[in-house]
């Protein structure tokens, strides 16, 4: 099992998240158990109203809603919810998905290799 925790706004002119993404799914087609956790800003990414900017490849969400019903577990800060990103208090695309910080502590310990983004 391998955690990935995203912290950075979806769409601030990196390719910080897409990269995170990219390497979360390569993993998961390689067989391994993965799981991301949003944190911080990159609670957007689990909201249906962010939108990819105009000036961006990739639309992100998508990306990350296709991998989630392919089997990756995703959870998002609960907490963040209401105090981070563009869309405080805006509901996640799936109410399962909010989560709290012992999910992320269980994740941690039972993970071979925790990754921040």
């Amino acid at each position: 099992m391998i955690t990935i925790i995203l912290n950075h706004q979806p769409y601030n002119a990196t390719d910080v998240t897409w990269n995170a993404l990219r390497l979360a799914k390569t993993l998961h087609k390689s067989g391994e158990v993965v799981n991301i956790f949003l944190m911080n800003d990159a609670v957007d990414l689990a909201r249906d109203k962010t939108i990819k900017p105009e000036s961006y490849d990739y639309d992100l969400v998508d990306m990350l809603k296709k991998m989630y019903v392919q089997g990756i577990n995703l959870q998002a800060c609960g907490t963040c919810n209401a105090r981070c990103g563009i869309f405080k208090n805006e509901p996640y695309f799936d109410e399962k998905v909010s989560s709290t910080m012992q999910v992320l502590a269980d994740w941690v310990i039972e993970s071979k290799q925790v990754i921040t983004f």
